[in-house]
């Protein structure tokens, strides 16, 4: 089977420098939706993201393969249950704030991935678990001033310094990155696209 042309439905440097690193040749095709957390499972919200994404990029590029994704960081109430979805920051204060709650705690990275061929697309989640040590606040004003957490949801980028801020992690690394290589592999292969 020839397989199509591939899409990423991104303009996240790390998303495209990660499937770079695993060989594979794309066009960059990003498709701007809503990205706001409405409420409800951010499971879902991540899900339902991706899958939006693929469908824009899919019209815009019929026959193509796209691969589509959405990462937020999640603050969950182990008590009450509730979830705080942490976006991109606005600028410094609010990086400042977001790691100042992220300091000493844990808090859940969640990617929807969605790879869409044609009428035919898969889409899941995966979710990983991440703790960071505490942080003073010198240290959190020093890691601001690098710029780095201003374009990253949770406004920290684990590929960056601000794998300095991490404790330890459970789960698949690459999703914090952005995209889950191993959940990216199991939809394309459901699609019969067997780049990898």
């Amino acid at each position: 089977m020839t397989l199509p042309p591939l899409v990423l439905a991104s303009a996240s440097p790390r998303r495209k420098e990660l499937l770079e690193r695993i060989g594979l040749t794309f066009e960059v095709l990003p498709s701007d939706v809503d990205e706001f957390f409405h409420g409800g499972s951010p499971e879902a919200f991540a899900r339902e993201a991706s899958a939006r994404k693929a469908e824009v990029a899919s019209r815009r590029r019929p026959g193509a393969a796209v691969v589509a994704a959405d990462t937020i960081v999640v603050l969950r109430d182990e008590d009450s249950g509730t979830d705080r979805v942490l976006g991109k920051p606005e600028g410094p204060d609010e990086a400042r704030r977001m790691l100042a709650e992220l300091s000493d705690r844990k808090h859940l990275v969640i990617s929807g991935v969605t790879v869409q061929w044609g009428d035919r697309a898969r889409t899941a989640s995966q979710e990983t678990r991440v703790w960071f040590r505490a942080l003073s606040p010198d240290e959190i004003d020093r890691y601001v001033a690098t710029g780095e957490p201003l374009d990253k949801a949770g406004g920290y980028g684990i590929q960056g310094r601000g794998i300095l801020l991490v404790d330890r992690l459970e789960g698949c690394y690459t999703n914090i990155v952005g995209l889950p290589l191993g959940l990216l592999r199991k939809l394309l292969h459901q699609l019969n696209l067997n780049w990898l």
